[in-house]
């Protein structure tokens, strides 16, 4: 699995998201170009693709790491993880988790956090064999 940072938004990346966005959740709306390139631009979020084999290998998946300073330290936060249906099970989901850990680390970061859905009993099992513990903590959101 070749695991690499988005750096450059072409219509193949755009293509990508288009089908991968879905996939990751029915709700959601695919990020528009100018969007995706703010991600790619951000210092505050790093894109991760998964491909095959190689660079010329088609996108397989892709994960976002956010990493941010607060008062006690550097933090990151994986979201929006998503590999293809037909890809599932082949070990990308696994190459890009760690190779946002190793990012992460890279960036500083003391911890790195993230929420899985109870129903998405694959991912939790990839997040608790790379050694991710579950934490007992209340997460509340609030919708604007």
């Amino acid at each position: 699995m070749h695991i690499s940072e988005l750096t450059v938004v072409n219509q193949e990346v755009l293509d990508a998201f288009a089908h991968l966005v879905p996939q990751l959740s029915s709700s959601a709306r695919v990020p528009t170009p100018a969007e995706i390139q703010d991600m790619v631009d951000s210092r505050a979020s790093i894109v991760l693709i998964a491909r095959d084999s190689g660079p010329a290998s088609p996108i397989l998946g892709m994960l976002t790491l956010v990493v941010f300073r607060i008062p006690t330290g550097v933090r990151a936060w994986i979201e929006d993880v998503v590999v293809d249906t037909a890809a599932r099970g082949q070990g990308a989901g696994e190459a890009l988790t760690l190779a946002a850990i190793e990012r992460a680390r890279q960036e500083g970061a003391k911890t790195i956090d993230l929420t899985s859905r109870p129903s998405r009993e694959a991912a939790n099992r990839l997040y608790l064999r790379v050694g991710f513990k579950p934490r007992q903590t209340n997460l509340y959101r609030y919708d604007l």
